[in-house]
């Protein structure tokens, strides 16, 4: 289990590489980790992820009360909503990566069958029906898919990945975006054709 200085320093690094890699821009998306059974570590609100450090990551508790650092993200009640379901999960990253967000604006979500990594490492992408950003709705809507699922596309608004630690919830959101770009990228040359063989979805850690 790394300790709370090195969460720190996974998330702080984490958003920056959210932002180097276009998967946010602005004010846009929120990181958090589970520090103990009792406490979180959420980014702050209105902070370019670029401009995050580890000093400025807030504490809370599961209960959703401040222990120490600034404002945390609105979307804190999202984050707090995946721990109380999923034990398992011990990070989350949100974000707008622009091509899979444009799936859900057009009422999709990405396919099985089609490219090998993206049934290895993401599993199912859940379609979550849309919730205004930093409500309580949203962590409501998302809560139906939680137990069956690590990655999900929220309707107009963005994505959500999951991770046994902050860097394998990053890597889904990366892969998300990267997968989401090939498939459109076979649409534009004419169809997408499914894998004739293969290992089937299993959502587990990318190949090695």
């Amino acid at each position: 289990m790394p300790t709370e200085r090195e969460l720190r320093e996974q998330l702080s690094e984490c958003g920056r590489m959210l932002w180097n890699c276009g998967l946010v821009g602005a004010f846009e998306g929120n990181l958090s980790a589970r520090v103990d059974a009792n406490r979180v570590l959420v980014s702050p609100a209105n902070v370019h992820k670029v401009d995050i450090t580890p000093e400025a990551l807030v504490i809370v508790d599961v209960r959703n009360r401040w222990v120490s650092g600034g404002s945390p993200t609105s979307e804190l009640p999202l984050h707090l909503a995946v721990y109380e379901a999923r034990d398992d999960v011990m990070a989350a990253v949100h974000a707008h990566p622009p091509t899979a967000t444009g799936f859900s604006v057009a009422g999709e979500t990405l396919p099985n069958g089609v490219i090998t990594e993206a049934d290895l490492v993401l599993g199912e992408v859940a379609l979550v029906p849309y919730a205004p950003p930093g409500t309580t709705h949203l962590a409501e809507s998302v809560k139906p898919y939680l137990l069956s699922h690590n990655v999900f596309l929220m309707s107009h608004h963005g994505a959500l990945t999951l991770g046994g630690s902050i860097k394998e919830a990053y890597n889904r959101m990366e892969v998300l975006e990267r997968c989401a770009r090939m498939i459109l990228a076979a649409r534009m040359l004419g169809r997408v054709q499914t894998i004739p063989y293969g290992p089937k979805s299993t959502g587990g850690d990318e190949p090695r």
